[in-house]
C-alpha cells in the first residue's frame, strides 16, 4: 500500500495531490494515507504536505528501492522480483539462501551496503553504504553445467555496454570479467553455480559496480588499483538509471545466448576486450604461466601463446596484464 501511495504521489508530480483523492483512489482512511506518508518520509522521501492542498513529492532518495528500479524497467523477467536490503554480508550469499528456496529466475537482489562483499580468488570487495551497486541475478538456465561457465563474461558485456551508454565511461574486459578503465577496475563479477550431473539447479551472477565512490573514499590499499564513475567523469549519476539498464542489457545478451549460443556473446565480448593481443601473467591456485594472450576459445578459456611456441589453453584463472 506504501507503493501504492507513492505510485499516485509520483504520477500527479508536480502538483499535490489530496489526501481525499488518495482515500478514494485506495480504499483507505485519511489515518492510514498518514501513516504511510510517514513511512515513505523515513525511507528518505521528500514529501510536503499542505493543508487544503494535499501531498507533494518533492524528491526521491538515491536508493535502490524495488519501487524506484521496476517503474519504467523494461525487462521481460529480470528484476521483476526484488529483494533490496540496507546491508548484508553479501548479495550472492543471501541469493544463494534464497534460490535454494526456489525464488523464481530473474530475481534480484540488490543492497545498499556489503560487510563482507567477495571477488575472484577469495578476495574481499569494498562495497560502501550507497556508492555502488551491489547485486546478484538469479537465473536458472536449462543448459549442461558444462555449458554454463560462459554466463560470467555474458555478464561482463551487459555491464560493460551499459556503463557506456549510461555514464559514458568506456570500460574495457579483463579476462574473464573483470571491468577496467585504464589499469584500474570499476566492476567485479562473480558468479556461483549449483547443479547435478546433468542439470544446472540454479545460477548466481554478482556484480559490483563502483559507482559515486570518491577517489579519497576507496582505502588507501585500494586508490591506486580502484576507480568509479564519479572517479573516472566528476559527476554522481543515478544508480537506478544504471541498473535499469543494466538489467536490459544482461536480460538481452542472456536471452540471445539461450537462443543463438555463446557465439555472438562471445564476438562482442571481444570487441571489448583489453586482455588480447598482449603479452599476460595468468595466476591459478597452484601455478601460474607467462605468454601472448593469443584468444578466447568457443567455451571462454583463454588461449595463451608461452614463450616456447606452446600453446596453453587456460580455463580458469587470474589475469595480471603486461606492458605491450
Amino acid at each position: 500500500m506504501k507503493e501504492r501511495v507513492l505510485e499516485l504521489l509520483k504520477n500527479g508530480y508536480p502538483d499535490f495531490v489530496s489526501g481525499e483523492a488518495i482515500c478514494r483512489s485506495l480504499g483507505i482512511s485519511r489515518t492510514a494515507v498518514w501513516k504511510h506518508i510517514q513511512a515513505l518520509r523515513g525511507a528518505g522521501y521528500d514529501i510536503e504536505a499542505v493543508p487544503h492542498a494535499g501531498y507533494r513529492l518533492v524528491s526521491v532518495p538515491d536508493r535502490l528501492y524495488p519501487a524506484e528500479i521496476t517503474r519504467g524497467l523494461a525487462t521481460a523477467f529480470l528484476g521483476h522480483k526484488i529483494y533490496h536490503y540496507d546491508r548484508v554480508e553479501s548479495t550472492n550469499r543471501t541469493a544463494r539462501e534464497l534460490a535454494s528456496r526456489g525464488v523464481p529466475a530473474g530475481t534480484l537482489v540488490v543492497a545498499e551496503e556489503q560487510t563482507g562483499g567477495r571477488g575472484r580468488m577469495g578476495r574481499g570487495w569494498f562495497s560502501p553504504h550507497g556508492l555502488g551497486i551491489w547485486c546478484s541475478v538469479i537465473l536458472r538456465p536449462a543448459v549442461n553445467p558444462m555449458d554454463a561457465p560462459p554466463l560470467t563474461m555474458l555478464a561482463a558485456v551487459a555491464v560493460a555496454r551499459a556503463l557506456r551508454r549510461v555514464t559514458g565511461v568506456e570500460a574495457g574486459i579483463k579476462w574473464p570479467n573483470d571491468l577496467l578503465v585504464g589499469e584500474k577496475k570499476i566492476c567485479g563479477i562473480l558468479t556461483e553455480l549449483s547443479a547435478e550431473m546433468e542439470r544446472v539447479n540454479y545460477l548466481i551472477t554478482g556484480m559490483g559496480i563502483n559507482v559515486n565512490i570518491d577517489r579519497h573514499q576507496f582505502p588507501p590499499e585500494l586508490r591506486e588499483t580502484a576507480t568509479s564513475v564519479l572517479a573516472e567523469t566528476g559527476r554522481r549519476v543515478s544508480r537506478v538509471a544504471l541498473l535499469q539498464d543494466l538489467l536490459a542489457e544482461l536480460e538481452y545478451w542472456y536471452t540471445l545466448w539461450e537462443r543463438e549460443g555463446f557465439a555472438p556473446v562471445l564476438a562482442r565480448w571481444k570487441e571489448m576486450s583489453v586482455t588480447l593481443h598482449r603479452p599476460v601473467k595468468v595466476f591459478t591456485w597452484k601455478e601460474s604461466w607467462e605468454g601472448w594472450a593469443e584468444d578466447v576459445a568457443p567455451d571462454g578459456s583463454l588461449l595463451l601463446r608461452l614463450p616456447g611456441g606452446e600453446r596453453k589453453k587456460v580455463v580458469s584463472g587470474e589475469v595480471s596484464l603486461r606492458t605491450r
